[in-house]
């Protein structure tokens, strides 16, 4: 399996018999897996010209924006799977959805991807351990449907451990990246959510335009179950993440409201001795021009008039 995994690394087109185990083959036979990831120019152009596939469909599949699909044209079936994939914990969005590709007609079944997930490698890797391969076309696809939503699961799991994290950092103190931390995973939520109910959606219609028998009715199940099961976890993750947000949101505007309560209390407090000091300061006859108690007398009236105002204050909590 080890040197499996290595070729498939190394060489973007691989080649797999799928009728009992998965085995690689130096080239392509009929019915057999070809499996393409990060395709160049140069193999977009080997798989238009050697099986003549709709130029259209390959753009179609770089489009990361690619809604979840199927379609023919010319006896070709393309199917747009969203799966999902981790960029960099810190890019704008850590985890997303991208799009792969199922491409069939008669004898000839492709896979294209244009980013390298852990979810294709694994998939590869659980068909081994099976030792069993695939019954034809809809067998392969309804498990890449299965494949996808396990993962799904996975992921959300790494995701609530990251939010999980932020609320830990966030309950010792208040920082900016926890908070950007936490909007970067519910941007994550948003995609996952679209992109599980747009696979959702695919499904139950492949359901009825692919030839179905009952081993593939029973993994239409299994397939199923893990999606509602992921599309509800992505939910619930969301509205925690959603109120979360909300109340860190409440505790910054509560403490704002602090700081800028305790300021204006020391700006009235301070603005009394500045006033006294101001009055008798003036030159004007007051009737301590003259007196060399003058100044003690008011600092004195500024200490008072200050303790009292604070006491005030302090009797109202406003400091």
């Amino acid at each position: 399996m080890h040197s499996a995994l290595t070729w498939r690394i190394s060489e973007m087109k691989t080649y797999w018999t799928i009728s009992e185990n998965l085995k690689t083959i130096p080239e392509w036979q009929p019915g057999c897996w070809i499996q393409v990831t990060c395709p160049t120019d140069e193999d977009q152009r080997e798989l238009e010209e050697r099986f003549n596939i709709p130029d259209y469909f390959i753009d179609d599949i770089s489009d990361t924006d690619e809604r979840a699909r199927y379609e023919y044209d010319d006896g070709w079936m393309l199917i747009i799977l969203r799966i999902p994939h981790v960029k960099q914990i810190r890019s704008r969005t850590p985890f997303t959805t991208v799009p792969l590709g199922i491409i069939h007609k008669r004898d000839v079944t492709i896979t294209v991807c244009f980013f390298e997930t852990n979810m294709m490698i694994d998939f590869v890797s659980y068909q081994q351990k099976r030792s069993e391969g695939f019954t034809d076309f809809v067998d392969m696809t309804f498990r890449l449907f299965l494949s996808s939503s396990v993962w799904y699961l996975k992921r959300l799991k790494q995701i609530n451990n990251l939010i999980e994290k932020a609320k830990h950092n966030l309950d010792h103190t208040v920082n900016n990246e926890s908070l950007v931390g936490l909007s970067r995973l519910q941007d994550s939520l948003t995609y996952f959510n679209t992109s599980i109910r747009g696979n959702e959606n695919l499904l139950q219609k492949l359901k009825f335009k692919l030839q179905v028998d009952e081993l593939d009715a029973d993994l239409i199940e299994d397939v199923n179950i893990e999606m509602t099961q992921a599309r509800e976890t992505t939910q619930i993750y969301a509205s925690i993440l959603e109120s979360t947000m909300a109340t860190y949101s409440s505790i910054i505007n509560n403490n704002m409201n602090t700081v800028m309560r305790t300021l204006t209390s020391v700006s009235i407090i301070m603005m009394f001795p500045t006033l006294i000091a101001s009055i008798f300061g003036m030159n004007l006859i007051n009737g301590m021009e003259n007196n060399p108690l003058g100044f003690g007398i008011a600092v004195l009236i500024s200490i008072l008039v200050s303790g009292c105002t604070f006491a005030v204050l302090r009797m109202k909590r406003l400091v």
